[in-house]
């Protein structure tokens, strides 16, 4: 399938990106990431790159290859055109790096996060320049919304709308939080964008724009566009951040969960686990935790998602 030119405009543009994909329990993780800008609307494929370090993300996408992204913000980009864009579909990858491939998306590399260093400090960030494997899906839906708050009627493009999800078997712990919801709630409030995540009928991951409005003890309390969450309970993510320009500061707030909704457009999200960093505005901190996910290679070569040394 292809999309027009309006959505190109923002798949072009955007810094930062949420990608969601499914855990094996149907559930959903979102984890900002950097489009980059890398898509072929003749081949029908948008396509992102992410360490092997991260190996339990590819792992969940090997299993489950069902993906979506959720273009959602323009700051630091590259348009101030308004508007929600969730792309669905089905994604693979190699099991090994392609240096050449790496070499040849350097433009939009440095177009959106600079230039990469050299010498000493190159050497440092080996496994995160280069020990990267394309995340490329199929594009099968294009959901575009012409504003940031998906409230608006979308332009549905290419598969139709899946049916609503049914609602999950409740987890064997219980549906209640096991986190601090306090914190959970704060966090959301405080940085600018929050996504809310689940997997819809067709085994991709229905993504939508949120606001926590408050918290309980059994949740938080979140609103969403009207008539976007099926009713019911099921596994669900939620995630809040933040970024500043080339990704060089920034704050992650990820959490998977249980999403409870009565059939009003303030559901409630139970938050189970939490994960997550804040990194200063500094070149300096930028460069010490991207070296620092070359500690996680192991795993990945011991679950077969890279090639042994």
């Amino acid at each position: 399938m292809s999309w027009t030119d309006d959505v190109d405009q923002i798949l072009a543009s955007d810094l930062a990106a949420g990608f969601a994909y499914l855990t094996p329990a149907k559930g959903v993780v979102i984890t900002p990431m950097a489009p980059l800008a890398l898509r072929n609307r003749q081949a029908g494929t948008v396509t992102l790159t992410t360490s092997q370090a991260l190996w339990k993300k590819l792992d969940r996408i090997r299993r489950n290859p069902g993906v979506a992204v959720a273009y959602h913000a323009r700051e630091h980009g590259l348009t101030g055109r308004s508007g929600f864009v969730l792309v669905q579909g089905r994604a693979s990858f190699p099991i090994t790096p392609d240096r050449d491939w790496l070499e040849s998306i350097t433009p939009q590399w440095e177009r959106f996060l600079g230039p990469r260093f050299a010498g000493l400090t190159g050497r440092m960030l080996e496994v995160y320049y280069w020990h990267r494997v394309p995340i490329t899906i199929q594009v099968e839906r294009i959901v575009a919304y012409p504003d940031d708050a998906a409230a608006s009627e979308p332009q549905i493009l290419g598969r139709p709308p899946a049916e609503p999800a049914r609602p999950q078997k409740p987890p064997g712990g219980g549906t209640g939080p096991r986190v601090d919801v306090t914190k959970v709630a704060a966090h959301a409030q405080r940085l600018p964008h929050t996504l809310l995540g689940w997997c819809g009928s067709d085994a991709m991951p229905e993504v939508v724009p949120t606001a926590a409005v408050e918290s309980g003890d059994s949740g938080v309390k979140l609103s969403v566009p009207a008539g976007s969450v099926p009713a019911g309970g099921r596994r669900a993510g939620l995630t809040s951040h933040q970024f500043q320009p080339r990704m060089i500061g920034q704050e992650q707030r990820v959490h998977t969960g249980w999403l409870g909704n009565d059939g009003s457009d303030r559901v409630e999200f139970a938050p189970h686990t939490k994960a997550g960093y804040r990194l200063p505005t500094s070149k300096l901190a930028f460069i010490l935790a991207s070296a620092s996910i070359a500690f996680r290679m192991k795993k990945a070569r011991e679950a077969g998602l890279a090639r042994p040394r």
